[in-house]
């Protein structure tokens, strides 16, 4: 089983799962054979203690939406999503929702199992029963974690039986029960007029705020001053390993645009909104502190209409938002890694530009190397030649179009960050 996640999907398709097979009703006798085995008929309870006791019959769930969630303790995204996916569930069932769960265990072992599920409110396949998982992962087609298989209860409609539940979780929450095809439609049909009509003001505004802090965090900037600016959200915590690494190249690069701006002239500008995911108001202080630009107050609901409204489900994200007020793009991350501030203003042009002058600089750039703490020979490669998106092994930014790649164990590093040595020094520099 894999274990990725895959990001950049264009939020508007929505997976649907395999259905191996005509689809039939979720009859009593349909459950059983989907979630139990010859010698259970029962699910775990939320309650049930290391013995695995308390048990329910899985005929009780006749005429529920059930969602199958496969997912696993030991892998943080699958964590990230339990955490959301609990608050959704328990909204859900505190209005009478005909909702629920069963997870279906990826866990090392027993006590990891246990450990995971003993703060999930809904029903488990025991750990025990690996036919019954297997078979579940077999049916579902299950190629990363964290998946949610939704199943209607009426299960004659092949177009509208199973979708990827995480995705739409994380897109509309609550608001996407239950689940079928007219209320997903009617959910982007909202979603496409909201985006239509997107503005910074109404993306960065409530009813009760108008303005962000700047560094001071006393000091109130109304977002109205954003206007016709080109503006970075970007989501971020103190927590995240990955985003106080990004932080400081974020820092460097907004003040080299500004400058930049500054120096042409003509009323441009650029400029960006912090999106806290802290878990404190002190370590939001102290994170916003190092950072030269705008934030939302900490804990504003915004925060989390945003994450949604941009189907935000990693950080550090940053998101951009033209003087239209209309998004550019979600990859501006990925952007200042590749381009740092020669990126602005993140356009599609503007990024297609770069791509052509990378083929032309490319062109005279030596077919091979020796790369100083490698000992092989590096090969020149592009996406037509067996490269593509990459880690750089040397300052571990994102790479993408051309790198010098090392064809016996897959080391890759920019072609910027190529340091040439002959093959005998690049042994002794390891």
């Amino acid at each position: 089983m894999k274990v990725e996640m895959n990001l950049d999907n264009d939020s508007n398709n929505l997976v649907q799962a395999p259905t191996n097979g005509d689809s039939e009703k979720l009859s009593p006798s349909t459950l059983s054979s989907l979630l139990g085995s010859k010698d259970r008929d029962y699910l775990l309870c939320s309650t049930a203690a290391a013995a695995e006791t308390d048990q329910v019959k899985i005929s009780d769930l006749e005429g529920k939406v059930i969602g199958i969630y496969f997912s696993a303790n030991w892998y943080p995204p699958c964590r990230n999503f339990n955490r959301v996916l609990i608050g959704v569930y328990e909204q859900l069932k505190s209005n009478g929702s005909n909702f629920e769960i069963v997870f279906v265990s990826s866990d090392e072992d027993l006590d990891a199992f246990n450990s995971y599920r003993e703060n999930m409110p809904w029903l488990s396949i025991p750990f025990s029963d690996l036919e019954t998982k297997k078979a579940l992962n077999r049916k579902y087609d299950v190629e990363s974690i964290p998946c949610l298989v939704i199943l209607q209860p009426d299960n004659t409609k092949d177009d509208d039986t199973y979708y990827d539940g995480v995705e739409l979780i994380y897109r509309y929450g609550v608001d996407a029960f239950p689940f079928t095809k007219e209320k997903l439609d009617e959910l982007r049909r909202e979603e496409k007029r909201k985006h239509d009509s997107q503005t910074v003001t109404n993306l960065l505004t409530n009813p009760e705020r108008d303005y962000l802090l700047d560094q001071t965090i006393t000091r109130k900037v109304l977002v109205d001053s954003l206007k016709g600016k080109t503006v970075g959200l970007y989501l971020s915590a103190q927590w995240c390993m990955p985003c106080v690494e990004f932080t400081p190249k974020l820092i460097s690069i907004y003040q080299k645009i500004k400058q930049a701006l500054q120096e042409k002239g003509g009323g441009e500008d650029f400029e960006i909104v912090f999106v806290s995911n802290d878990r404190d108001q002190s370590s939001f202080e102290s994170y916003f502190g190092t950072m030269p630009w705008l934030a939302l107050p900490f804990r504003d609901p915004t925060a989390r209409t945003l994450a949604k409204y941009f189907d935000v489900q990693w950080i550090p994200c940053l998101i951009i938002i033209g003087p239209d007020g209309k998004t550019v793009t979600k990859q501006g991350r990925n952007l200042i890694n590749l381009y740092q501030e020669n990126a602005y203003p993140f356009t599609d042009a503007k990024v297609e530009s770069l791509e052509k002058e990378m083929e032309e600089a490319a062109k005279s750039l030596p077919r091979s190397e020796y790369h100083a703490g490698h000992r092989h020979l590096l090969t020149l490669v592009s996406e037509g030649s067996g490269g593509g998106p990459f880690i750089c092994c040397d300052c571990d930014e994102q790479g993408s179009g051309w790198a010098y790649q090392c064809l016996e164990c897959g080391y890759e590093v920019h072609p910027r960050c190529i340091r040439a040595v002959t093959p005998q020094s690049s042994i002794e520099d390891r």
